[in-house]
């Protein structure tokens, strides 16, 4: 392979300003669109030799067969053409981000003659002012059904209240109390666009005052021995009060943010939007992203940003935070205060406090719709039945590989090795056929490669269950064999899983090492690997079988490690199992007890320095 591309440009010939660049393939479609302070010094980094590049950006320039540039005035100029090319191209490799749902929205039409509160999945009715996004339909239904006691707008449909201003009859919503409009007629047009006003602002967040002022009515009302205005006064707070009980108190009431919670990995990322108006949470947007090149969590940052205030008419708040911050935090800072048409907008991590707090909890979230994710993509069966179609066309199988095995390895500095398997038949795991090995002496992952698999397909020829009655005898379900064997790692690794299938005489499993990032699946005897296309189902399920036997082997090490040391530990006089917890509360980790000296483990309470002495020393002589 050539180790530069026939279309770069000279260096010189690459401005030095601001602009946006566009990677075009020989038919001229657009394949990626990027922006940069400096186009010269950004451009540079896709020209280095093709060996030191990342995997899927040397897909990209190989793919492409040119590359233009169009200059601008400024960063935010660049950043606001970027993201209308994005748009306009649909380029295969930048970022893709999918909604997962149509979220409700509660909406109040301003631009009507008697605005109407209602709840739309449409955003973009003229004139109306929206408040959410709401998780769920009853959610918004319930906020209307609180808000309107306390604030009497309308709620009827347009045909009704114009077939009531006509005929001089309430709308049937009016007459049974569920529609406090002009159709009504209990209030005049004037009338009721105040009472919207204030239905908006409390919305909005400026909920104090409408409790407050509440409050004092009903008190001025009891002191007037008015019980029933009291007693309408007390509703409708107690009215307010619920829709606030609906919203935690998190922040302070000044506080008007939206957080961003990312989860991400090679493939895919989830990102979970909290909206802080007025110090509570008003309302929560998921969605999730496709990753065709490998960007850095802040590139990541900037387009979810992006993303999600680039609408017409979009409710930028006063602050945004990040889990990190993107390069052009600044420009994106000006771009989002253009967008919100007042005041200014900051973009800012946070450090410490109830932010912090509740930006962890917008994280955790984000893992959870990460993880959910990928497990509706592998539960669903057609989509399944292509992942397994792919990877039998990807490595030239015969036939689409039902029964799955793959194997890893894991071990500490050395020590404690052991090797996981897992099985997945038709593209869902079978964790009742795990298992689990442990491996005493290896040279190194290759070797244990070679032991794990050598003891597992000895067990390929076992006989079948004679426990079965008559007629009925079923195969040992660890003598099943697969149609595919994958081991973590690559053509090291696979060579030594290949010996370990020819001393078996099995040529009849179809072998494949899994590359470190993913990118690549190598087979025997290949010096070229094979790329999965991204964002397949195949990748996807070839993935979760890494992940799985990752975990697996991490969770199994663990537990031999914990029961390692304690029961080293328990050897030692003067230490039970209440010291052994302390030790390893204190250090947080094995291999911080070994490393500790005498005088640092006698800092544990409970263990004085003689103990500590003798826990030292035996530690030391295993």
């Amino acid at each position: 392979m050539a180790q530069h591309l026939v279309y770069r440009p000279r260096p010189g010939e690459i401005p030095t300003q601001p602009g946006v660049y566009r990677f075009r393939d020989q038919n001229r479609r657009v394949l990626y669109v990027g922006k940069a302070k400096n186009l010269r010094a950004r451009l540079s980094n896709y020209f280095a030799p093709l060996s030191s590049l990342h995997e899927r950006t040397r897909r990209m320039v190989t793919t492409a067969a040119g590359v233009e540039w169009t200059v601008v005035g400024s960063d935010v100029e660049a950043l606001q053409l970027e993201y209308t090319w994005i748009k306009e191209f649909d380029p295969p490799f930048n970022v893709k981000f999918r909604d997962d749902k149509t979220y409700p929205y509660l909406a109040v039409t301003l631009g009507d003659e008697a605005p109407r509160v209602m709840v739309t999945r449409n955003p973009r009715i003229s004139g109306a002012r929206y408040f959410g996004p709401y998780p769920k339909v009853w959610a918004v239904h319930d906020t209307i059904d609180l808000m309107i006691k306390a604030f009497p707008i309308r709620t009827c449909s347009d045909s009704s209240y114009k077939r009531a201003m006509q005929s001089g009859k309430p709308c049937f919503p009016g007459q049974i109390g569920r529609c406090g409009g002009p159709c009504s007629m209990k209030v005049s047009i004037e009338e009721h666009r105040r009472i919207v006003d204030d239905f908006v602002s409390f919305m909005s967040g400026n909920d104090k005052r409408f409790t407050r002022e509440m409050t004092e009515r009903m008190k001025d009302a009891a002191l007037r021995q008015d019980y029933e205005a009291a007693a309408g006064y007390r509703d409708k707070l107690q009215a307010l009060e619920a829709v606030l009980a609906k919203s935690t108190v998190v922040m302070k009431d000044s506080v008007d943010a939206d957080l961003f919670g990312i989860e991400h990995d090679e493939l895919s990322a989830a990102v979970q939007q909290f909206v802080v108006r007025g110090g509570r949470i008003r309302g929560v947007r998921s969605w999730t992203v496709d990753k065709e090149l490998d960007v850095s969590t802040g590139d990541l940052v900037e387009g979810v940003v992006r993303t999600a205030y680039s609408a017409p008419g979009a409710d930028v708040p006063r602050e945004i935070i990040v889990p990190v911050l993107p390069e052009d935090a600044d420009e994106i800072a000006v771009w989002l205060a253009e967008q919100r048409g007042k005041g200014r907008v900051r973009v800012k991590t946070a450090q410490r406090g109830e932010k912090a707090a509740l930006m962890e909890t917008a994280t955790l979230n984000a893992k959870q719709s990460l993880m959910l994710h990928k497990t509706r993509r592998s539960a669903d069966f057609a989509t399944r039945s292509q992942a397994l179609g792919d990877v039998q066309d990807a490595l030239g199988m015969e036939q689409a590989p039902l029964r799955i095995e793959c194997y890893d390895v894991s071990h500490l500095s050395g020590t404690n090795i052991v090797a996981s398997m897992v099985v997945f038949e038709d593209g869902l795991p079978r964790k009742d056929q795990y298992r689990k090995f442990s491996i005493a002496e290896s040279t190194d992952d290759t070797d244990s490669i070679y032991q794990v698999l050598t003891r597992r397909l000895s067990h390929l020829d076992e006989e079948p269950n004679r426990d079965e009655p008559a007629g009925e005898t079923t195969p040992r379900r660890f003598s099943y064999p697969p149609q595919l064997l994958l081991v973590d790692g690559g053509q090291p690794q696979v060579a030594a899983a290949q010996r370990a299938l020819e001393e078996s005489g099995r040529t009849d499993i179809q072998l494949a090492g899994i590359a470190k990032r993913l990118e690549e699946l190598w087979l025997p005897d290949s010096d070229y690997p094979v790329i999965l296309p991204r964002n397949s189902e195949a990748l996807y399920l070839i993935q979760r079988l890494r992940d799985e036997a990752h975990r697996f082997a991490i969770s199994y090490q663990r537990q031999r490690r914990k029961k390692d040391i304690s029961s080293v530990l328990g050897e030692v006089p003067g230490v039970g199992p209440a010291r052994v917890k302390r030790l390893l509360g204190h250090f947080g980790s094995v291999a911080r007890l070994k490393a500790a000296s005498p005088e640092q483990i006698a800092t544990v309470p409970g263990v004085g320095p003689v103990l500590a002495q003798t826990i030292h020393a035996r530690l030391h002589t295993r």
